[in-house]
């Protein structure tokens, strides 16, 4: 039996109007040795990475140097407040002295990850989640790396914003959870219009550091006024708009459609 030939086609990308980088999986090589896999795949993502990342014309959402720039927290809380938004008191330390002073001083802290990472305990997936910490649960092993403390904001719901060009989409998420995401069979959903200095905030947050597509979530206290949490620049957004109806996929596609706006 003749062997398959499997043909390639090749592209010019001079000609790439728009580019949508969702989390692709670069190229493993499983049948080389672990050495050769991880020389081969460092070899496709700088070479072929490279080059996509070097193209000057077409319009990202988003490019993915940029997403990698705006994914680091600190950078984000300051920023945030650059612009004017409230953000909870925060500490990011790997001293245990200050990480409980810090805690002791708030009325309620919780911890959160400053950056999601895979990780499994005896064989099973777990994820960081945000949770509640107390002084007297600081010991010395937050000396191995920093970690990131928060006051507690009282909210009373969440609000989970997501902006495609000069769309703007937000949702309310009401339920009882710390992190929502925990259960998503708690949640409801509910169409919410922003205030115009926040919406006009958030537009300006994503110039600023050169996006065109970015996730936020926002707490609402029992005030009303909206707290500035945190940025996912390559968020997902598909199930809200199964929610809610809200026309986020033909966004996405108006905007690829404009391609290069220069």
């Amino acid at each position: 039996m003749p062997a398959t030939r499997q043909r390639l086609e090749a592209a010019d990308v001079t000609q790439v109007r728009s580019v949508y980088w969702r989390r692709p999986a670069w190229p493993t090589f499983p049948r080389l040795s672990a050495d050769d896999s991880r020389f081969a795949t460092a070899q496709v993502r700088y070479g072929l990475g490279g080059t996509l990342f070097a193209l000057g014309g077409p319009l990202w959402v988003n490019h993915p140097l940029r997403v990698t720039a705006a994914d680091y927290k600190p950078a984000q809380l300051v920023l945030a407040q650059q612009l004017g938004f409230t953000i909870p008191p925060t500490l990011v330390t790997n001293d245990p002295d200050e990480a409980r002073e810090f805690v002791q001083a708030q009325r309620q802290a919780i911890y959160k990850t400053l950056r999601w990472t895979p990780y499994t305990r005896d064989g099973v997936p777990v994820t960081g989640w945000a949770a509640p910490v107390a002084p007297e649960e600081i010991d010395d092993s937050v000396r191995v790396a920093p970690h990131l403390f928060q006051a507690r904001v009282d909210k009373v719901a969440d609000v989970r914003v997501l902006l495609v060009g000069r769309h703007t989409f937000a949702v309310r998420i009401d339920s009882d959870l710390l992190d929502w995401r925990k259960d998503y069979s708690a949640l409801t959903y509910t169409v919410e219009h922003l205030p115009d200095r926040v919406a006009k905030g958030l537009h300006a947050y994503l110039d600023r550091l050169d996006l065109v597509s970015g996730s936020f979530d926002l707490a609402v206290d029992r005030a009303g006024d909206y707290w500035w949490l945190e940025l996912n620049p390559n968020g997902q957004w598909g199930w809200l708009e199964t929610e809610t109806g809200l026309p986020m996929s033909a966004a996405f596609a108006d905007l690829l459609a404009q391609g290069d706006r220069r």
